[in-house]
């Protein structure tokens, strides 16, 4: 909630709490927190009833899809009390899945035992510019062969896994990874390793720059037919064709480009549209509890090759 409950709605839709009470295909019933006060401000804002007891809520609602937005390491434990009192039609946890790869395996059982639909919020892949981009390289309007750097900082877990779950949205599944430089640990918990990532359809390089002096979350793709620069989180796209051939190369560098719209303003409601379209069997952008398990796990394969 509180992440846009103070910025204007009709520009930012940045909580699951607003995007569900906005969307038509949704109707926020409840919200759980242990602190009374935050409780208070979700029954102010939305009108409904705040509880500080999980199993409470969940035996006065009986809801058909609840949110698991808690610290990553606790994610497990409190799917496992929401599957004690409740089986819901859905959840959807925030990234990672939890911060124990072997929790994050039982997640996605517990889950596929009690036929509940298991979705992971990793919010840039039901944006909009992000699916225009997937569609420009399976269309290869971005031509193979591709290469790709990919910044980011804070933590390999927490802000680096976005990087890796979109470029394996866009590039298809990982095929092999390399080790350039262990570095540090963001907060002594959080690897942040320098590693070559290749993809089915191309590769990537990580590296990890200091949130301590300013946040770097950028994507670069350097194909044949152009560059695509995806900046500052998603927020700043452009996208540079070459108009090269083999039989008509160019030896001067790309023009401007043109830039490409996003709506991270609404990353959010965003992904109750696809997780709407989801609920209906239509096609949807959204990772699930599959897809952000297989992100994990490399992310883990990596960080293990890096301490080996």
């Amino acid at each position: 909630m509180g992440y846009d409950y103070a910025l204007d709605p009709c520009k930012f839709v940045l909580s699951h709490a607003r995007s569900f009470s906005m969307h038509p295909d949704f109707e926020l019933i409840g919200g759980v927190d242990p602190d009374p006060n935050q409780c208070a401000n979700f029954e102010t804002e939305y009108k409904i009833q705040g509880y500080t007891n999980l199993e409470r809520a969940l035996s006065d609602l009986s809801p058909e899809v609840i949110v698991i937005a808690t610290p990553s390491s606790s994610h497990g434990l409190i799917l496992e009390r929401i599957l004690r009192a409740h089986i819901p039609k859905v959840v959807v946890c925030e990234k990672p899945l939890d911060k124990s790869l072997a929790v994050a395996r039982h997640m996605v059982e517990m889950c596929n035992q009690n036929h509940v639909k298991l979705f992971v919020n990793y919010i840039r892949r039901s944006e909009g510019s992000v699916i225009q981009i997937k569609n420009m390289i399976d269309d290869q309007v971005i031509q193979a062969p591709i290469k790709a750097v990919a910044w980011y900082s804070k933590g390999l877990l927490n802000n680096g896994s976005h990087m890796l779950n979109l470029l394996e949205y866009w590039l298809g599944d990982v095929v092999g990874h390399t080790m350039i430089d262990s570095n540090r640990c963001w907060n002594d918990s959080d690897p942040e390793p320098d590693f070559k990532v290749n993809f089915e359809k191309g590769s990537a390089i990580f590296c990890a720059g200091w949130e301590e002096y300013f946040s770097h979350l950028s994507i670069e793709l350097i194909s044949p037919s152009g560059r695509l620069y995806y900046s500052k989180g998603g927020s700043d796209i452009t996208w540079q064709p070459s108009g090269a051939t083999l039989d008509n190369r160019r030896d001067d560098f790309l023009d401007v480009g043109v830039k490409i719209n996003n709506d991270l303003d609404r990353y959010q409601y965003n992904f109750a549209e696809n997780l709407a379209l989801a609920l209906k069997d239509e096609e949807h952008s959204i990772s699930s509890g599959h897809d952000a398990l297989t992100t994990l796990t490399n992310i883990y394969d990596i960080i293990d090759k890096g301490t080996s």
